[in-house]
Order: C-alpha cells, then sequence, then structure tokens
C-alpha cells in the first residue's frame, strides 16, 4: 500500500576539457575601483532580450568565459587556485597547483557579483506578486521564500540573455543534475525508505516552488512561465549552489560555487561587514588538492545525494537507518538523530544505537528498568547503564541483527529493480549512481554484521 503511495506521488510530481585561465590576481582588500559595478538592475521590463543560454542537459559549460568575466567584475584568486574537472566538463571544481599554508586566502569576491535571497526580494517582492505569493503559502512553502526569489532573479537574468551582468557565470553552470529532483519516479522506487523519502521531499519543493506559482509572476515572458525545464534549472542552481551566510541571508557566490563538497574541508567561507566573501584554507594543503568546503553533515550521505546528487564514500559513519513508527521525547533524549544513530565503515556501531535498541526492547518488557535507565542517561550515572546493556545484549544484538539483516534484503530486492532497468538508461540515466549508492550502504551494513556477529 505504501509503495503504491509513493508511486502515485511521485508521478504527481513528474508530470509538473582543458582550458586556459585567465591571469589569476592574489586575494587581497577589495581596492574602491572594484566597487563601480551597479548590483541588481531593476530596470529589466524594457530589457531587450538577446541570446539566450542553451540549457539542455548536453550543452558544454563555458567555463572560460565565466573566470575571466569574474577577473573583469573584480574577484581575486590566489596564485594555484584553478578550476579542473575529471569527466569532460560535467562536473568542474576547484584545486589548487601549489602549497598553500593554513590560513592563507583563496578566493575575494565582492558583494556586487553574489546573487542574495534579500537582494532579490528587495528588487522583485513587489505589490503585484500577491497572487503568486498566495499559491506558495496554499501550499506550506512560505519558509522556502528566499529560495523561490532566487530562482525568480535567475529568471529575470536569465531573459536578459547576454544583456545580464551575470550571463557568463549563468552560462558556465551544469545542465545535467543526478539529485533527487532529477529522478524519475522509477529511480525514487529504487532507493531506501529514508533516501525515498528525502527524494519526495525534494521533489515537492520543486513541485510547489515550479510553474504553478511562477505563471502568476508578472514581470516574466509567458515562454520563461511555463517552461518546466528552464523553472527546474534555476530551481537546481538555488538548492545546490546558494548557502546561508550568518546574517540569515541565502546567497549565491560566483566562483566559490565551484568548491565540492569535503568532509575535511580544505575552506572555510566569511564575509566582511560590505558583504565581501573571502575564502581561507582551513589546514595545509598540499599542491594537486581539491579545495572543499562542506554542504552539510558529513554523516548523512544520504541527504547529500538527494541534495546534490554525488555518493560521499569520505564519509567514516552512515545513518543506521533505524526508523520507529513514533519517535518519543525519550528517544530524543537518549539520541535519537540522524547524525547519531550510525554505522561507522570500521564496523562499530554508535552508542546512541545500542541505546535506542534498549530502550525500545525494555519499554515493551520491563517498566521498571526503562526508568532505571532514562535515571542513568540524565544523571551520567554509567555503570548502571553498562549493567542494563548487559542485561539485555542478548535481546538488543537479536534486535540489530534483524534490522541488519532486514535491510539488507532490501537493497539487494531495490538493487535488483534497478539493475534489471539498467538497459533502459536513456530514460532513466541515474540509476548507476543509485546503484553505487545502495552499494556504498550496504558495504556498510556488512563490516558492521561481520564486526559484530562475525559472518
Amino acid at each position: 500500500m505504501m509503495m503504491n503511495y509513493f508511486i502515485l506521488l511521485l508521478s504527481i510530481l513528474d508530470a509538473v576539457a582543458a582550458f586556459t585561465p585567465p591571469p589569476a590576481a592574489r586575494c587581497s582588500s577589495i581596492s574602491s575601483r572594484q566597487r563601480h559595478y551597479s548590483t541588481y538592475n531593476t530596470d529589466y521590463y524594457s530589457e531587450e532580450t538577446s541570446t539566450l543560454i542553451n540549457i539542455d542537459e548536453e550543452a558544454p559549460r563555458d567555463i572560460p568565459s565565466m573566470e575571466q568575466w569574474s577577473y573583469e567584475m573584480g574577484a581575486q584568486r590566489t596564485d594555484g587556485f584553478t578550476l579542473t574537472s575529471d569527466d569532460g566538463g560535467y562536473n568542474v571544481y576547484a584545486m589548487t597547483t601549489v602549497d598553500l599554508p593554513t590560513g592563507s586566502p583563496i578566493l575575494t569576491i565582492p558583494e556586487h557579483m553574489i546573487l542574495s535571497s534579500n537582494k532579490a526580494m528587495a528588487e522583485l517582492r513587489t505589490s503585484d506578486m500577491s497572487e503568486a505569493e498566495k499559491i506558495i503559502k496554499s501550499v506550506n512553502a512560505d519558509s522556502e521564500f528566499r529560495q523561490y526569489y532566487l530562482m525568480l532573479k535567475l529568471l529575470v537574468e536569465y531573459e536578459k540573455g547576454e544583456s545580464s551582468p551575470w550571463y557568463p557565470w549563468l552560462n558556465s553552470l551544469p545542465r545535467y543534475y543526478t539529485n533527487a529532483a532529477s529522478m524519475t519516479p522509477f529511480c525514487c522506487l529504487c532507493l531506501p525508505s529514508l533516501m525515498r523519502k528525502l527524494t519526495v521531499q525534494e521533489r515537492g519543493y520543486l513541485q510547489r516552488l515550479g510553474v504553478s506559482s511562477i505563471k502568476l509572476v508578472p514581470y516574466l515572458n509567458d515562454d520563461t512561465k511555463y517552461d518546466v525545464d528552464l523553472c527546474t534549472w534555476v530551481y537546481q542552481i538555488v538548492y545546490t549552489r546558494s548557502f546561508e551566510s550568518p546574517d540569515g541571508d541565502l546567497k549565491i557566490v560566483p566562483l566559490a560555487d565551484m568548491f565540492n563538497h569535503g568532509a575535511y574541508p580544505e575552506v572555510e567561507s566569511s564575509y566582511d561587514e560590505a558583504g565581501n566573501y573571502y575564502a581561507y584554507t582551513t589546514y595545509d594543503v598540499p599542491a594537486g588538492t581539491p579545495l572543499r568546503m562542506s554542504y552539510g553533515d558529513p554523516t548523512n550521505p544520504s541527504f547529500l545525494f538527494a541534495r546534490y546528487g554525488f555518493l560521499d564514500e569520505s564519509t567514516e559513519a552512515t545513518f543506521c537507518k533505524i526508523i520507529p513508527e513514533h519517535i518519543s521525547k525519550e528517544m530524543e533524549e537518549l539520541g535519537y538523530a540522524h547524525n547519531r544513530m550510525l554505522f561507522y565503515k570500521d564496523g562499530t556501531v554508535s552508542e546512541e544505537v545500542w541505546d535506542i535498541l534498549l530502550f525500545q526492547h525494555v519499554s515493551s518488557t520491563k517498566i521498571g528498568d526503562k526508568r532505571a535507565l532514562m535515571e542513568a542517561h540524565r544523571t551520567g550515572d554509567y555503570a548502571t547503564k553498562q549493567m542494563l546493556h548487559e542485561k539485555y545484549y542478548e535481546y538488543t544484538s537479536a534486535a540489530l541483527l534483524e534490522h541488519i539483516e532486514s535491510f539488507l534484503e532490501q537493497l539487494d530486492k531495490l538493487s535488483t529493480k534497478a539493475g534489471d532497468r539498467q538497459r533502459d538508461l536513456g530514460d532513466h540515466p541515474r540509476l548507476p549512481l543509485i546503484l553505487a549508492h545502495n552499494e556504498f550502504v550496504k558495504n556498510t551494513f556488512l563490516t558492521v554484521r561481520m564486526q559484530n556477529f562475525g559472518y
């Protein structure tokens, strides 16, 4: 029954190279000369549309023009900063060709280059946007207004074509994505339960912020408003390249958006009072190393896959996939959270997993010991907790093994389903990555089983 629900829901949601870099400048303070560029041009109503960007998935990314544009706009980069690709230009990322000591400046991006939700809303949230906003609110997506207005800003700039100050940057962006919003309903059904839930959530955001509300935006052309592929593309840009700044603004920083994710990032970011962006190294970075930032919790590779479309195999741990029907306050107190209920790649099981398994067992059999467990946890009485774990290890270990076996069986079925359709890669091109995700999770579970149960 639940599977049929997902099929129906996903079907509804689905309906809607080498290059020569420009001269590199050393990072330093932004000069007054570099501040003269205008930021958001509000005179877009009369702007004539010139050459539009080709958003076909196979369209090439123009990286050299973007680099030259960033240089002319005042971006500064340290010697050794370079953009490269290992796959012919689909994934372009930053790396260093020289050794960089800890605290070295990597990039300085002037404020006028940065796309911001605050600036987008100040420019585009006009009085005649009320009908479009009503649609957003009616589907309980008002928490996504920042992303929505960044999407509208990108559409406004897209319509300007080469007249847009951001045209070279837009033309350098990826067209092909492998995240949840890009998957077919069949692809989603080849994912395990948590990943499938995250996928439905991500595709729901796209549905709520897409054509149904954008068609009511008064200052966009009809060809833009009803172009599902275009609306999906700007959605992908916003949700994969924007990050929240300390003041709560949502920002896309051109050139800095080429930093990939790393569980142990080489890069940390900051802004000055004027809104200029700075990136520095977090440790001594040797030449030839990718320059990466953190996109989020490294122990939650399922979220990173759903939102950004990559499999982070460098993570040391992953969520154990224990998902109770009801999560009580006491379970949260014991540590039930996706970033704490962990299986480690070396086979270790986090303390929180054992605590939750113990809590579930004594909750249904020994209420007195349930109270003792919670009291010991609250007071830091490790000896009592350890005694309870030893007393009920026979039951908690059996529950853990049952969970591992059940989940491995589920993964095998899902991977078989995906493997049977690999001949249809033209219709479901993300299947190989889904299979790799399932295999990564499977190997972690197998290691935990071997470490704890010997086979």
